[in-house]
């Protein structure tokens, strides 16, 4: 008997033929012997739904409300889905992400899990009941509901398997498992049998929607194995793991990020402390910085370009006018780029790797406008209209 921890993400459970679908997934696991528990998020366009529901009362609402208000949304799939396995007649305790433990930080709208508390949900597990916790949420030291952010439902899960000391955790998705490309964008992406923490880490941060990546990096912290597979086909999956076969792949995968944007501050003084205050300035504000590219001084000035995701691009710009404008430096934003990158271990022992990536984009026409790289990854900022193009010259450059 194993302890299984199993994940779905809100379009596995839209509707009533899915969450029956789901709760004949979960039992299946169940019967076999396994002890299980579920993280569910909210259904279908749930979250959003709620969101505009908020924007139509006040758009400038409270994230403490906010998090008040979009927590609902699991706790109507939770109870759902616990009545579908009800139906089926297997045992069923649904609870929130409170009820199962889930201490946070106060950063409403983005906190952070401090600690887990699983007694009440161990207690249910020795009853031999299938458990559905609520995944995205948990309760702060004022008793207050949290939210984990965008994608936090994946962190919930591979929270608990770490607390629980599950065998396993099953994040359920819209995709037979991580491929080296969007599937659904480039029509010959392959499906990977395993991959590394490092290599999910990378993609998931670089765009592909597959993992959240504080969900892989806790999963990493804590060596949890994650197997990526589809709610809609049943075929094994892609595992997530500390080691994993290269199969002959010299790059892991390819992705693309549209949510961007590029901010440059121009005529800057080149003198010593300036690099500190623009960047500790965007830390101070929790924004979160990517590609960084400095230009050589010339004439006592210099010029610095960086990108950070397009959400805080107006606020990044405000708050670097305020600090260089008595310099003399000009601050713009452009949020008409996209970041394209390549993954894989697999470069870090072979010449050429970023060399065939960039004559894949001369051959397609698309203009490169910055570079990062690290010992797996490789990215380009280029025009966003040509993401979709890029990532499949690149992918046809790897992979035929």
């Amino acid at each position: 008997m194993a302890l299984i921890v199993q994940k779905f993400g809100g379009s596995s459970v839209a509707n009533a033929t899915r969450v029956m679908h789901v709760a004949q997934t979960i039992t299946d696991t169940y019967k076999a012997g396994n002890d299980v528990v579920v993280v569910v998020s909210a259904q279908g366009d749930t979250t959003d739904d709620l969101i505009e529901k908020a924007n139509e009362i006040n758009p400038k609402g409270s994230k403490r409300e906010m998090d008040m208000l979009l927590t609902a949304g699991e706790q109507i799939s939770i109870a759902l889905l616990a009545m579908a396995i009800e139906k089926i007649g297997c045992p069923v305790v649904s609870l929130l992400g409170w009820q199962a433990g889930f201490h946070t930080d106060r950063a409403y709208g983005a906190a952070r899990i401090e600690s887990i508390k699983p007694e009440r949900l161990q207690s249910e597990l020795d009853k031999r009941k299938i458990v559905i916790v609520a995944g995205f949420q948990g309760i702060n030291k004022a008793d207050d509901l949290t939210t984990l952010g965008r994608g936090g439902s994946d962190t919930s899960a591979v929270a608990l398997a770490a607390a629980l000391h599950a065998d396993l955790c099953q994040i359920y998705t819209d995709v037979t498992g991580v491929y080296t490309a969007d599937p659904r964008k480039v029509s010959n992406a392959k499906k990977l049998t395993d991959i590394t923490y490092d290599e999910m880490l990378e993609l998931a941060t670089l765009g592909a929607q597959v993992l959240n990546n504080r969900s892989v990096e806790m999963a990493k912290k804590y060596n949890v194995e994650i197997e990526v597979l589809s709610s809609m086909v049943k075929e094994p999956g892609t595992i997530v793991r500390e080691v994993a076969k290269m199969e002959k792949m010299l790059i892991r995968g390819v992705t693309k990020d549209t949510d961007i944007a590029r901010i440059s501050v121009v005529g800057m003084k080149d003198v010593p402390g300036n690099a500190f205050k623009l960047f500790s300035s965007l830390a101070a504000k929790n924004i979160n910085i990517d590609v960084i590219l400095q230009s050589v001084g010339r004439d006592g000035t210099k010029d610095i370009s960086f990108t950070c995701a397009r959400a805080n691009a107006e606020q990044a710009q405000e708050l670097l006018e305020d600090l260089f404008s008595d310099e003399g430096a000009v601050v713009s934003s452009d949020t008409t780029v996209a970041k394209v990158s390549i993954v894989g271990a697999g470069m870090q022992s072979h010449s050429g790797t970023a060399s065939k990536m960039f004559g894949a984009l001369y051959e397609a026409g698309i203009n490169i406008g910055m570079i990062s790289t690290s010992e797996i990854t490789v990215s380009v900022l280029i025009p966003k209209e040509d993401a979709d193009k890029a990532v499949a010259a690149v992918h046809r450059a790897f992979f035929g």
